[in-house]
């Protein structure tokens, strides 16, 4: 508990990943929650298939996007390291999606008249946050000035949402 307390801390720009050694259930138990709320999230967003296997290409990317950058930098050493602070505060940040998904929908049940616009601004108070945490993540672990953090939480973002959602739309 104590470990996950300390990643969670990184979400609020606490911590250093560099200094947080995870333990192969941790990790596991991390991806495990990850594919399950990204899966509960996208299921409720569209066909519960179709997100399920837009989750599993985003774990994809994600993994595929972490061991490159690490390679092309030589420190690979830092895979497990990297990819369980960004999935922990990924799964942080999905489980507040859901939340906000079943505010939505109470608030559509109660004929609020902007739900939709509420939910669509509190997603992208989300995303920011979510590039703020990895920009956060990659400057902290890494050593990065804030601008190119900033771009490459961007580039990772794009490519572990972006590039699964076009898949799926062909």
């Amino acid at each position: 508990m104590t470990l996950l307390l300390k990643y969670l801390a990184l979400c609020f720009f606490k911590n250093n990943p560099a200094d947080l050694f995870p333990h192969k259930s941790f990790i596991w138990n991390t991806v495990a929650f990850y594919l399950i709320s990204g899966c509960i999230v996208e299921g409720l967003i569209s066909d519960p298939a179709d997100g399920s296997l837009e989750v599993f290409l985003r774990t994809i990317m994600a993994f595929s996007s972490c061991a490159t950058l690490l390679l092309i930098i030589k420190k690979l050493g830092y895979f497990k390291q990297l990819f369980t602070a960004i999935f922990v505060c990924e799964n942080f940040i999905m489980t507040l999606a859901t939340i906000t998904e079943a505010m939505y929908f109470l608030m559509v049940m109660q004929h609020i008249e902007f739900a939709e616009e509420i939910s669509i601004a509190i997603g992208f108070v989300l995303v920011g946050w979510y590039i703020a945490i990895v920009s956060y993540i990659l400057r902290k672990m890494l050593l990065y000035k804030t601008g190119t953090s900033v771009t490459l939480a961007f580039s990772y973002f794009i490519l572990t949402y972006g590039i699964p959602m076009l898949f799926m739309d062909i």
